[in-house]
């Protein structure tokens, strides 16, 4: 779910929730711990990979390649990989765009960061860039309302999201939705 940000751009981050004019108290967003000082989470409910892209004849192979100097990676503005990215890498710089993948060609990056199947997608027609196999971080999407929103609310969607993986639900969803490969989270522990 995404929310409309002052600065235009499309963005699921903290700014978004905030900036938000409807009346809209329920996202659906990665985990993180930039956002969770606003936002209350459930337990995740599906798990996805973050990737990097090269150019087909990069000598990057391992994430060990990735945090070098001289080495900019493409990634979209506020999201959870750009956060994640932003913590831990110490020596790659970010490039911070609405698109990170058409950045990375446009600029003649050295990669480009975001979520696997999205990336991965993005690149099926190309001949000119391939994945880094491991992934560099997992990306936990879970619901989440603004922790001013109270505690039976809060309460609410966690017990709404545990039933709906118990079901089935989140399963048959992303099975309808191509994404067979996304991995269902665990049920939460009470």
């Amino acid at each position: 779910f995404f929310f409309q940000a002052e600065d235009g751009i499309r963005d699921s981050s903290v700014t978004g929730v905030q900036t938000c004019a409807l009346p809209i108290y329920v996202a659906f967003l990665a985990i993180e711990p930039v956002r969770a000082a606003e936002i209350a989470f459930t337990a995740p409910y599906v798990i996805i990979q973050g990737i990097y892209l090269v150019p087909k004849d990069s000598p990057r192979k391992t994430l060990a390649d990735m945090d070098r100097d001289g080495v900019r990676i493409g990634v979209n503005k506020g999201s959870a990989y750009d956060l994640f990215l932003t913590r831990t890498l110490k020596n790659a710089k970010l490039v911070r765009e609405v698109s990170g993948p058409d950045t990375f060609i446009a600029q003649k990056l050295e990669a480009a960061a975001g979520v696997k199947q999205a990336m991965l997608l993005w690149a099926k027609n190309r001949t000119d860039v391939r994945p880094i196999d491991e992934p560099f971080m997992q990306i936990n999407q879970a619901m989440g309302t603004p922790q001013t929103r109270g505690e039976a609310g809060k309460k609410y969607l966690k017990t709404f999201i545990e039933e709906m993986k118990a079901s089935g639900f989140v399963a048959k969803a992303l099975e309808r939705s191509g994404q067979a490969d996304a991995q269902v989270a665990p049920a939460a522990a009470n």
